[in-house]
């Protein structure tokens, strides 16, 4: 078993292995005619439940094919431009090349004596991320596994900066629409039920400041604590960016911790046309940063960034088999005084590979394409009668549903709409995401992929409009 360990003897052996792996995956891209298979649940785990893993194949080759079978095939691709679905985003070449080194070489970058140039390279790049956020000379972050860790670690500082021990007393603004991370990592926290407050959107889907003045303003008369403003750089649901220059001066007047969500937004950062959407980002006090959803990056590639390194300190703990405390004193850079984890990839490295390659503006032009696309999008959807689309794209998401003429029960249409959507994912054809508005079912494009036209869009419509058409029709018919 030995000659299955990656070491100086079996180094041909590694590359012969990748080299076929690699041929398998780039020849399933390269004749996926569409998103998925189709396959049902029902279908595929009967070929995985008769898998015995205590027989193993002895062969690189069948496993390969095995995989084929089980995975390869009836995968969703997000590479293909109708996979319209969630933030998924299709990866560059730099970033999957950066995976594979960092796969083998394994390294750990949570001490310097388990990474060394890993951990400067990854400091490298907080450094020029909170650059570009324009965060000061004091800033730093680290890298995290996704959104959801960066928003929980975020407001464990808010937390321990609001230095109360009765969080009870402590509450968390965001909006109505903000990623429900934050009601989790609330929960996570220790905090009360009613710790956050759900702060009402416009028209846009963007925060109400008006209506965060008035919760702060009652918050500060009801004797509670105001821990945490969340503002979110492009939401979820609609790509919705809060108006972070009023959100500022707000927590500047009560002296609130601003965090700013920028999972999907932060592509903004690099963009050549509509950095100015996200001004305001600037004057947070931590970000959130999902590299993996616009900078094409591979799951998983994102950070928290703060303003103030001193205010890191809450997440350091010092364990003397792995970051005693004399190191600090040494000056050794352990990544582990900064971060949640303990064991953690080496996810630097592929946004480094990446701009390395492409350059900043190579990634925030392909950025700007799809924000384009989103805009014609739009205006495709606002011209059809079949559809009502809610918010004109900030970035590049699209909220709308189908809307019979013939038709007026909203509850049918939602069905309608909900029928569509699982039937066109059955297809196969198409890939598109759904979520509710006042109530109601709408579905969604996220629109990440450049190589989406908007030809792309039309024919997806004229899929959806068919599905929809066909319940309604046979609805009819077990009608009468």
């Amino acid at each position: 078993m030995r000659s299955h360990l990656l070491n100086d003897t079996t180094a041909e052996q590694y590359r012969r292995s990748v080299t076929e792996g690699v041929e398998r995956v780039a020849a399933r891209i390269a004749t996926t005619d569409r998103p998925f298979t189709g396959v049902t649940v029902d279908a595929l785990s009967p070929r995985i439940d008769e898998i015995d893993l205590d027989k193993p194949l002895h062969d690189t080759a069948a496993v390969l094919d095995e995989l084929e079978d089980v995975y390869l095939r009836d995968a969703v691709y997000f590479h293909h431009p109708r996979y319209l679905a969630h933030l998924n985003c299709p990866v560059v070449i730099p970033a999957v090349l950066g995976e594979a080194v960092l796969s083998a070489v394994n390294s750990s970058l949570d001490t310097w004596d388990q990474s060394a140039g890993g951990t400067l390279i990854e400091r490298k790049l907080i450094d020029w991320t909170c650059a570009r956020i324009g965060l000061g000379p004091a800033a730093d972050g680290v890298f995290t596994s996704g959104g959801t860790q960066s928003n929980l670690q975020a407001l464990l500082l808010a937390r321990e900066e609001a230095k109360t021990d009765n969080f009870a007393d402590l509450r968390v603004f965001a909006s109505e629409v903000s990623h429900f991370s934050v009601k989790k990592s609330a929960k996570l926290l220790g905090l009360g039920p009613d710790a956050v407050v759900s702060i009402p959107v416009d028209h846009d889907k963007r925060m109400r400041t008006v209506a965060l003045a008035r919760e702060l303003e009652r918050c500060a008369a009801d004797g509670l604590v105001p821990m945490a403003v969340v503002a979110t750089g492009g939401t979820t649901d609609f790509g919705s960016i809060d108006p972070l220059p009023e959100i500022a001066e707000l927590c500047e007047q009560y002296g609130v911790w601003m965090h700013v969500d920028a999972a999907y937004g932060c592509g903004l950062l690099a963009s050549l046309k509509y950095r100015d959407r996200i001004d305001g980002i600037e004057r947070a006090d931590s970000v959130t940063v999902d590299y993996h959803k616009s900078f094409f990056q591979p799951v998983s590639s994102s950070a928290v960034l703060v303003r103030d390194v001193a205010t890191l300190r809450h997440a350091t703990y010092h364990a003397e088999y792995l970051n005693p405390r004399r190191m600090v004193q040494e000056r050794i850079p352990n990544q582990v005084d900064k971060s949640l984890q303990t064991t953690r990839r080496f996810d630097a490295l592929k946004l480094w590979m990446t701009l390395r390659v492409m350059g900043a503006d190579g990634i925030g032009q392909l950025f700007d394409e799809v924000c384009d696309l989103a805009a014609e999008g739009w205006k495709l959807i606002a011209a059809d009668p079949r559809f009502d689309v809610v918010v004109q794209p900030s970035l590049s998401t699209l909220v709308f549903r189908y809307v019979p003429a013939a038709v007026t029960d909203p509850a049918e249409i939602d069905r309608a709409n909900l029928y569509a959507r699982k039937a066109l994912f059955a297809s196969g054809d198409a890939v598109v995401a759904g979520t509710k508005v006042a109530g109601r079912h709408y579905l969604k494009f996220t629109l990440l992929n450049p190589e989406t036209t908007t030809a792309d869009i039309a024919a997806v419509l004229d899929l959806i409009a068919g599905h929809a058409e066909q319940y309604l029709g046979e609805s009819l018919d077990r009608a009468s």
